[in-house]
């Protein structure tokens, strides 16, 4: 039951973080929106900049993915312990 509980308010805190996310990130920081704006005044400069932000998005997205794939080994030789000292 408890484990259900747990479960439960996951979900709906996921939910919650979903429904109030916008559907579209801009993720540009301070420097990179004023060099893009400023580039787009010159004759040469960006035409489309979503890829900038794509780039933005990328980069920010790679500590997640490592701290998740570092937590997930850890808890999985947790479980491991847990199972081998029969609790």
């Amino acid at each position: 039951m408890k484990k259900f509980v747990s479960t439960a308010v996951l979900t709906l805190l996921l939910g919650f973080m979903l429904v109030l996310a916008p559907a579209t990130a801009s993720a540009q920081c301070t420097m990179c929106k004023t060099q893009v704006e400023a580039s787009r005044t010159e004759k040469d400069g960006y035409q489309n900049y979503s890829g900038l932000n794509r780039g933005i998005l990328y980069l920010m997205t790679v500590p997640y993915l490592l701290m998740g794939v570092v937590g997930f080994f850890w808890y999985r030789s947790t479980h491991q312990k847990k199972k081998q000292a029969g609790i």
